[in-house]
């Protein structure tokens, strides 16, 4: 049984991403799972003065373990206007500043959720780029467009052809942190 850690890229507490995390999250059985609230996760803008005056906080420190102890992440990214949000810049900042390669060996499936038709591609794109530069592989990535008409919170991914890639993806990212 491998760890993973669950977490998005939005610290609001409305996330549809967050949804789409606790979801995906809930059809893992064979794997210990964390799942994090990042609305519990709060960073300051990354600044160097900042970080010279304050040093790292204990929450980023305790996210760095989480991140450290796991075999797999499940990231959730959010889009604004094409790319991921300044919180999830700013997360990977201040990681990157305890650790410039804080995702090598990390197995990663990278999804996107949004109102729109895109799916919250350009996010996808951006993040996956990102990931990449701090060495982690992304393994899969998912799109769930038109979130309101897709997913039901009681029910998941309630269209057939978008449950059905979303279960093949998680089985892959399942079976490649298994090796």
């Amino acid at each position: 049984m491998s760890y993973v850690l669950a977490f998005t890229g939005s610290n609001s507490s409305t996330s549809i991403n967050y949804k789409l995390l606790e979801y995906t999250a809930s059809l893992l059985q064979d794997e210990k799972i964390g799942v994090l609230n990042m609305v519990d996760y709060p960073f300051p803008m990354y600044s160097e003065d900042y970080e010279k005056e304050n040093g790292h906080s204990n929450s980023l420190v305790e996210l760095m373990n989480e991140i450290r102890n796991a075999k797999g992440l499940i990231i959730a990214v959010n889009e604004h206007n094409g790319y991921p949000s300044a919180y999830f810049k700013n997360l990977l900042d201040w990681l990157s500043r305890v650790d410039q390669k804080f995702l090598i060996d990390k197995k990663i499936f990278l999804m996107a959720a949004s109102p729109g038709g895109r799916g919250a591609v350009g996010a996808l794109e951006a993040a996956e780029k990102m990931l990449i530069r701090f060495k982690g592989e992304v393994v899969e990535k998912f799109s769930l467009p038109n979130y309101g008409q897709n997913f039901d919170e009681k029910n998941g991914i309630i269209n057939g052809d978008l449950a059905k890639s979303h279960k093949e993806k998680l089985n892959s990212f399942s079976e490649a942190i298994s090796q």
